[in-house]
This record gives C-alpha cells, sequence and structure tokens, in this order.
C-alpha cells in the first residue's frame, strides 16, 4: 500500500477522578486537550483529527481548535471502568456506518502526554507502515523493576521480589530489562480494534521514548510537574 489514510483520534471523556476536568485544565494558557489536538493537526499526513467525548464542554473546545466532534461517546462506555477499546471500536464503528469505510492507520493521541514531540507520533506511524505489527505502542525505561526493587507483600505479612529468581541481583543493571508504556501514542489497525479485545492479542511493536517526555498526567502532581517543565523550557 503506497499510501495510508491516517485518521488521528483524541479520546477524552467528562469524568476524571484523579484530577477534575483535567482535560479542560488550562496548562500554559491553553486547555489541555488541545496540546493533544495541536499535535496531531501539525503532521500533514494526519489529514483527520477526531474527538470522542461525552462531554459537550469538551466538545465545544476540540471543535475550537480545529477538531472534529462528528459523534458523541454514549454514557455507557464513558464510566470510570469503562475499558477505552469500548471507545475505540465505537468510533470505528460510526465511521464504518456513516461514512461506509475505516481508515488504513488508526492513532490515538492520549490527552495525558502534552509533553510529546510530533516526531514522537510521526516515528510511531512509520514503525506500523513497515508492516508485521497489529499495534504500535510507545514505551520509556521503567523505574521499577520486577527482578530487582518491585516487592509484593505475602500472605504471611513479609514481603518479597515480585518476580522470583535463582540467582541474587546486586545491581538494577544486571536485572532483566523492563519498560514503562507511556500514553504518547497508539498506532494500531481498525481492523485488529474491532476483531480483538486487547492490545496483547495481537504482534507489538514499540518506539522508545525518553523519559523526560513520557510522563502522563493522572493527578495534580503529575499536572504541575509538567507545567514546570514546560515553564522551565519556555524560559530557555
Amino acid at each position: 500500500m503506497s499510501k495510508f489514510e491516517i485518521v488521528a483520534f483524541i479520546f477524552a471523556r467528562g469524568g476524571s477522578k484523579g484530577l477534575k476536568n483535567k482535560n479542560l485544565r488550562q496548562l500554559m494558557g491553553k486547555p489541555l486537550i488541545a496540546w493533544s489536538i495541536e499535535q496531531a493537526k501539525s503532521i500533514p499526513i494526519i489529514k483527520r483529527v477526531i474527538v470522542s467525548t461525552d462531554s459537550k464542554s469538551i466538545a465545544d473546545v476540540a471543535k475550537k481548535f480545529g477538531a472534529e466532534v462528528p459523534f458523541m461517546r454514549p454514557k455507557e462506555i464513558s464510566k470510570d471502568n469503562s475499558p477505552e477499546w469500548l471507545a475505540w471500536r465505537h468510533a470505528l464503528n460510526y465511521l464504518k456506518k456513516n461514512e461506509g469505510k475505516l481508515p488504513d492507520i488508526m492513532l490515538s493521541v492520549p490527552t495525558t502526554s502534552p509533553l510529546r514531540r510530533k516526531e514522537d507520533l510521526i516515528k510511531s506511524i512509520n514503525i506500523f507502515k513497515k508492516g508485521g505489527a497489529d499495534v504500535v505502542i510507545t514505551i520509556s525505561e521503567a523505574k521499577r523493576n520486577p527482578w530487582f526493587n518491585m516487592v509484593k507483600e505475602t500472605k504471611n505479612g513479609k514481603f518479597e521480589l515480585v518476580n522470583k529468581i535463582n540467582k541474587a541481583i546486586f545491581r538494577r543493571q544486571d536485572a532483566k530489562k523492563v519498560y514503562d508504556m507511556t500514553t504518547i501514542a497508539y498506532v494500531l489497525s481498525p481492523k485488529f480494534v474491532l476483531k480483538k479485545k486487547s492490545l496483547f492479542s495481537g504482534r507489538v511493536k514499540a518506539l522508545k521514548i525518553p523519559v523526560e517526555r513520557s510522563i502522563d498526567i493522572d493527578t495534580l502532581y503529575d499536572f504541575e510537574i509538567v507545567e514546570l517543565l514546560m515553564a522551565g523550557k519556555n524560559k530557555k
């Protein structure tokens, strides 16, 4: 396939327990969701940016910053415990039903990683284009390692490593390499999303992202760290 049709989706529900009204919270002069919209729109190969939300306020802001909001997400798949996979499926099924086709590539650009760069999105797309993957995720080097410094509590109240090993490891560098999944981007085959029920039920490849760009905003603490980093970058 020489030319791919790529649609970027931003999934932003109204309810957020970790940080109230997170998607509309002002970050360096504009709503958090606006950063993801503008990052996606800055890439020429992405022709459409669609926001899926259950909130009229978020929908209005999304339109103001140039995104499409062709549908509202049903409340039953917008709860705290609703898997985002269902929102992905809903968005794709809307396009299939109302426009008669699916894009070649689905790019999910979460609102919670405003420190991403547009080249992170481009590199993720390029990995997918090379073939051999149903999904491309983004990862960063993990701060903790289940073979070295992650512990769990046992039934008798004692603690042990999450993963038991046969030999002692005294340096993190000697433990098996593990990574944190980030919310920089998810690049997916639409057909895969509609057929399967989870990321790791298919072929997964990954793009490694520097830790300093991979902060995922879930709490006020995360938000304030991102704000400080952005302010410091602006001063420089």
